[in-house]
């Protein structure tokens, strides 16, 4: 007989986490079967990239506005509308195991409100730093900055844990030097873009935020 006081061994994830999952997946979702022509007709097949052109952010976008005086709702949705729409599944996939991992842990120990404003404030610094220190000008798209974010989130965790039991508080940023290390290892030998700061800049706000 199973007792009614007996504790699941695992732990369930936030359901806010879940949501921004299921929301990236959906979305995806929808891009592969338009692609496929599951759904939508002929003109499913250009749905990611309609969406691209909608919703990704643009530094040049951003410069027009701000040389024009001209600040357009359409175009300042971008700076939180671009972490929703990714360049590929495999980006969105990668994107969204690491938003359970990561997110899992910054709302269970910051609830929920400041796990949202970590992401979507990571998001916004992301592209504007982006905007500051690329040279290139090309779109930026994906849901890393944020998650980066989170990463800034969860070192903050452990280096105040490391703090507590006077351990070396170095050692809690060991997974963003794997990550960014890994970033320009690939890009020694791919062409990447400048994605990386938007990247850095995020995970740089999620650390700061934690302080609040």
């Amino acid at each position: 007989m199973s007792s009614p006081n007996s504790v699941s061994p695992v732990n369930p994830l936030p359901s806010v986490v879940v949501a921004l999952f299921l929301i990236l997946m959906g979305i995806e979702g929808l891009f592969q079967l338009g692609a496929r022509g599951v759904i939508g007709g002929p003109a499913s097949i250009g749905w990611r990239l309609d969406a691209l052109q909608t919703y990704a952010f643009s530094p040049d976008i951003l410069w027009w506005m701000y040389e024009s005086g001209r600040w357009m709702p359409e175009h300042l949705i971008r700076f939180i509308s671009y972490p929703f729409v990714h360049g590929s599944f495999t980006q969105t996939l990668f994107a969204g195991v690491m938003l359970l991992a990561m997110g899992k842990m910054v709302t269970e120990i910051f609830g929920t409100t400041a796990m949202l404003v970590i992401y979507f404030a990571s998001a916004i610094c992301g592209a504007l730093i982006y905007s500051l220190l690329s040279a290139d000008g090309y779109p930026l798209v994906g849901s890393f900055p944020s998650i980066y974010g989170l990463i800034g989130g969860f070192t903050w965790i452990l280096w105040r844990k490391l703090s507590s039991i006077g351990d070396n508080q170095a050692k809690a940023f060991v997974l963003i030097s794997i990550l960014m290390g890994f970033q320009l290892l690939i890009g020694l030998f791919f062409d990447i873009g400048n994605d990386w700061i938007a990247d850095l800049a995020g995970f740089a706000t999620g650390f700061g935020l934690s302080f609040v």
